[in-house]
């Protein structure tokens, strides 16, 4: 049977904005057509609030914090009670004061069901501040540079780059690919997400799912799923 999995930010909406309502409406007629799933590193009220409620509960299977915070609707599933190390986050705190990038905003650990989200601005950063930090980032690689020497100092754990602006990081092997063991070996799995280079957090899952769509943002995942219909894959 054809399940249809989706990131969130980035793939279905902008990243940490609100889903379009246009996009909305048809993506709920999708939910009731097909079953799909979402994978995100985004804890369930910030999932619920960038797509409602509503969109929410359509969804078969929730997998937040990257599938450490599982829901179906209002049923809570299971959570995961790992914590960051102390030696970890005292060597992720020193890269606040190593980095290049001067400005800081604050909260820069999130600490979810079975991760942790870091990020050198701070979670909060306005948008006009995370363009900042984007840009500064596309042009050093600083998050692929401190997850990648994060990697090599707690080989336990994983760090990988995650949204635009955070590193997100759990134990090895806690990434978005453990939700595949909830299906069955019958079942076709097609993975949406915008992240799937190496090191982007939608990387693991892409490479076990039967069948994995790179989108650059909710208008493309827009356009392969009205293909998708038009080629009878989806209802």
């Amino acid at each position: 049977m054809n399940k249809f999995i989706f990131d969130v930010d980035g793939t279905l909406t902008p990243s940490r904005g609100l889903i379009d309502p246009a996009f909305k409406e048809f993506f709920n007629r999708f939910c009731r057509d097909n079953q799909v799933y979402l994978v995100t590193g985004s804890d369930k009220p910030k999932t619920v609030e960038q797509i409602g409620e509503d969109t929410y509960n359509l969804c078969h299977t929730v997998y937040n914090c990257s599938g450490n915070d599982v829901w179906q609707s209002n049923k809570h599933v299971r959570t995961s009670e790992w914590k960051l190390p102390e030696d970890a986050q005292h060597w992720l705190s020193e890269q606040l004061t190593f980095s290049a990038f001067s400005l800081r905003t604050g909260l820069h650990f999130e600490h979810r069901p079975g991760m942790v989200n870091y990020s050198v601005v701070g979670r909060n950063a306005n948008a006009e501040q995370r363009k900042m930090y984007v840009d500064w980032d596309n042009a050093n690689k600083e998050r692929e540079s401190i997850a990648r020497e994060f990697n090599q100092l707690f080989p336990s754990l994983e760090a990988r780059v995650g949204g635009e602006t955070g590193i997100d990081i759990a134990p090895r092997g806690a990434d978005k690919s453990q939700i595949v063991k909830d299906f069955d070996k019958k079942d076709k799995l097609y993975f949406f997400g915008d992240a799937m280079h190496e090191g982007g957090n939608d990387y693991p899952l892409a490479n076990v799912a039967h069948h994995s769509k790179h989108v650059k943002g909710w208008q493309h995942t827009w356009e392969y799923l009205t293909w998708f219909q038009e080629q009878g894959i989806a209802s």
